[in-house]
């Protein structure tokens, strides 16, 4: 063959090669990390398990949230005062929203514009219309609020006050707080399960994880935990992450170092695994075989085999990693 025969035949070949190399990078999973000490988001290309990106944001980035169709994502960045808003596609900053004093933590309802933002400083929960930039209610609740969700069906917005002690029940299509459920010490983070039958609530310096009833708005079960080797004042629950098949919930213990992993039905403690120092947030993969989790002293990401339940990698990222989001 002469030489320019066997080049215009290995040509295509190595052409469509690189083609499909730079397919599967486009497609792959990636995990977007808030590191509240850099104001930066680290991503982490889930095929390698490495950081590809360290992208600048607004001051002290924590609570992030992908809308619904992937394209975008919000950012609670805290002492900017705002939630920004950032385009998947070249990660530039396309908004700010009228967020409020400091947000934290918020949560997107089922409408995929209706974002509901916890304003630790001010007492209130502000609700804004993603699309607009319209401010729609703010709510007045209890002191320090942290912990956001809204349930799966769109009904309720529920929200934790870390000084009043309290879940906020707030009806979505009223913007009405409607009732409160007392819980212990500190909460920081709401989770409901899937039909949103319950609601998991973590108490960080009361120790505890309390589930609720959605329907009656009371405890139902009381969690503890005690992990061999560490005293009972660095168990501090705050991530809570259930599994969609109802078999699983783990809990960020904080500066105990471990995530507990729970049997949802029974509520039994079924492991301790050891992760980064100061667990704090937690999400997993598209089909849950996977997890991964914020370690904000030791800064960087564990990532947890959920069929073996065992961890299998560190990954650092920047400093004080807090929130992390998986675009599929």
């Amino acid at each position: 063959m002469k030489a320019t025969q066997f080049i215009r035949s290995a040509l295509p070949a190595a052409i469509t090669t690189t083609l499909l190399t730079l397919s599967a990078s486009s497609f792959a999973a990636v995990a977007y990390v808030s590191n509240e000490k850099d104001d930066t988001l680290s991503v982490i290309d889930l095929d390698t398990m490495k950081v590809t990106d360290t992208i600048d944001v607004g001051q002290r980035p924590r609570g992030i949230t992908l809308s619904k169709d992937h394209t975008k994502l919000y950012i609670c960045a805290s002492d900017s005062d705002t939630v920004q808003i950032m385009n998947l596609a070249d990660h530039s900053i396309i908004a700010e929203l009228p967020s409020g004093e400091d947000p934290e933590q918020f949560a997107l309802h089922p409408n995929d514009r209706h974002l509901y933002i916890a304003n630790e400083d001010d007492a209130l929960v502000t609700v804004v219309d993603t699309e607009t930039q319209d401010v729609l209610a703010q709510i007045d609740v209890g002191v320090e609020p942290e912990g956001m969700a809204v349930s799966h069906n769109g009904k309720w917005a529920v929200n934790t006050s870390e000084t009043t002690n309290m879940v906020h029940w707030i009806d979505t299509s009223t913007y009405e707080l409607v009732d409160n459920t007392l819980v212990d010490q500190r909460p920081r983070h709401v989770e409901f399960n899937k039909d949103d039958s319950l609601l998991w609530a973590s108490s960080e310096i009361g120790g505890t994880v309390s589930v609720i009833d959605t329907s009656t708005r009371q405890i139902i079960q009381k969690l503890t935990f005690k992990i061999p080797g560490i005293h009972p004042d660095k168990v501090q629950p705050v991530g809570v992450k259930l599994t969609s098949d109802g078999k699983y919930a783990f809990i960020a213990l904080g500066p105990a170092n471990h995530v507990a992993v729970v049997d949802a039905n029974t509520y039994e403690v079924l492991d301790y695994l050891l992760v980064g120092r100061r667990v704090w947030h937690m999400t997993f993969n598209e089909d849950e075989s996977q997890m991964y989790t914020t370690n904000g002293v030791s800064g960087d990401v564990s990532v947890v085999d959920v069929d073996k339940m065992k961890v299998t990698k560190s990954i650092k990222v920047g400093r004080y990693p807090w929130g992390v989001v998986v675009k599929p």
